[in-house]
């Protein structure tokens, strides 16, 4: 694809029906992200995310998801620390999270950190520019590149990420010149985020997409339906049927046969019947 020059699309899920709808869409990529901890758990940043919470929602994810190219986040705190820890916790999602390749934050300062995970056969994909999991250290939720200095350094940052061995990079919030350039200079695929139509291929988050997302949009999303709007009018249309009782209708509810139903109708008659006359018995016998 990347050979070809066609435009790779990737798309995040964060559970079973999101990572089935992108199956279905037929994308190429999906990336399970960490951005689920703000537009699936309500986090105010991506960093509380463990690794087993990652874990249980990479396994979600690919439960559906079977066609695209799977790859999921490393969460903050599981590589940082030393190589060694990366490869631990890169292991453990392609064993136990049923993903293909693991994505980690970072430019030449976590190249043989990339390197090492290489190594031992699992594919990694890099991230530079706006690295959401250090946002903090950046001031914010930033646009990066937006100086000489600053894009020489991110022109450096995917140099070096390649040449770890990174098997493509995903470019986030950076001017479109500058992305574009280093997708030039590159020999791997960038994915771009909010850094241009030059990127390689370019990926969103699923709930921003489609409008689930109640906090924010962000400028480089493209919002291609509101469903917050769309499910909160659905609920709100079952909570006043529910109300007026008409939910269930009949045609949601189970027959019973009319025969049975009069058995069961007699039954309880006779049964009441015989109930009332002890009550009876009991009353003149007090009297």
């Amino acid at each position: 694809m990347y050979k070809r020059q066609e435009p790779i699309s990737m798309m995040t899920a964060q559970d079973y029906p999101s990572g089935l709808m992108v199956d279905k869409a037929g994308i190429d990529m999906c990336l399970v992200g960490d951005s689920l901890a703000m537009v699936a758990l309500g986090f105010d940043s991506t960093n509380p995310l463990t690794i087993e919470d990652m874990l249980h929602h990479s396994r979600a994810v690919a439960r559906g998801c079977k066609a695209p190219f799977v790859v999921v986040d490393l969460p903050y705190g599981s590589y940082e620390a030393s190589p060694g820890d990366a490869v631990k916790s890169a292991l453990r999602f392609i064993k136990e999270g049923n993903c293909e390749a693991v994505k980690l934050e970072g430019g030449k300062e976590m190249a043989e950190t990339i390197h090492r995970i290489t190594r031992v056969g699992i594919p990694v994909v890099g991230h530079i520019g706006l690295t959401p999991q250090r946002q903090s250290a950046l001031g914010g939720f930033r646009v990066q590149g937006k100086t000489a200095k600053q894009a020489r350094a991110l022109l450096e940052d995917a140099l070096a990420v390649q040449e770890a061995g990174a098997f493509a990079i995903v470019l986030e919030a950076m001017p479109s010149e500058i992305a574009g350039y280093i997708t030039q200079q590159l020999k791997v695929p960038t994915i771009g985020i909010g850094a241009g139509v030059e990127c390689s291929g370019q990926v969103l988050v699923q709930n921003d997409a489609l409008g689930l997302f109640d906090r924010f949009v962000p400028k480089f999303t493209k919002q291609y339906c509101n469903l917050n709007q769309i499910i909160t009018s659905a609920l709100k249309d079952y909570h006043e049927e529910v109300k007026s009782r008409q939910f269930p209708a009949p045609q949601n509810t189970y027959p019973i046969d009319p025969a049975q139903l009069n058995k069961f109708w007699e039954q309880e008659r006779e049964k009441n019947g015989h109930k009332e006359e002890q009550e009876k018995r009991v009353i003149h016998a007090t009297m």
